[in-house]
């Protein structure tokens, strides 16, 4: 009993440690001009994809249950940082081993076209993104305003697991205000996912 305390207690530790990690609420896009090859072949950066309103990074992969779990909610997210002239992109960070352990473009095609995306799916060759924003795991997501600044990053909501049981869905209440120019109520929510496979 002790031991499954204790373990506990490490878990909930790792979780703050972790996004202790992350650009902190104010930050500007990092490396926003570094392109990235997309599922499509073509080659984007996050300025390419940034809109009017802002820009909406997704650090995610394939293999991840987590991110298997808010998947279903991908393309409703994309279409409403549409809607609000947000730019939307996912970008696979997970480097150590990338075609050995499902996370190749190739098996990124096949992933996204199983859930039949609609949206940009890109390759973050050596994790070098994923540094930069300081994410450490799939799925974590990254809003910025117009200004290019950090105005939210976390969690998509509040139940993975059972998407019609969601009391709080953070990314899209966040999408909302930042559309009509309302401030962000929740700015930042601790994590639940897969770390990732940065590169030895």
């Amino acid at each position: 009993m002790l031991r499954s305390i204790k373990n506990i207690l490490i878990f909930s530790s790792l979780f703050t440690f972790i996004f202790a990690d992350a650009i902190p609420l104010g930050s500007s896009i990092p490396l926003p001009e570094i392109k990235m090859e997309d599922i499509s072949g073509k080659k984007v950066s996050l300025n390419d994809v940034k809109m009017k309103n802002g820009l909406l990074v997704n650090f995610s992969c394939n293999t991840c249950p987590w991110v298997h779990a808010w998947q279903d909610r991908y393309n409703e997210l994309a279409k409403a940082s549409a809607e609000n002239n947000i730019g939307f992109i996912t970008i696979n960070p997970n480097s150590r081993n990338r075609e050995k352990i499902g996370e190749g473009l190739k098996d990124m095609q096949k992933f996204s076209k199983n859930y039949d995306h609609d949206f940009l799916y890109t390759v973050d060759e050596g994790s070098k993104l994923a540094m930069a924003f300081g994410a450490t795991q799939t799925p974590q997501v990254f809003l910025f305003d117009s200004n290019g600044k950090l105005v939210y990053q976390g969690v998509i909501d509040d139940n993975p697991r059972k998407p019609k049981k969601v009391t709080k869905p953070y990314l899209l209440d966040a999408i909302s205000a930042l559309g009509s120019g309302k401030p962000i109520s929740i700015a930042e929510t601790k994590g639940r996912g897969c770390t990732i496979k940065f590169p030895k």
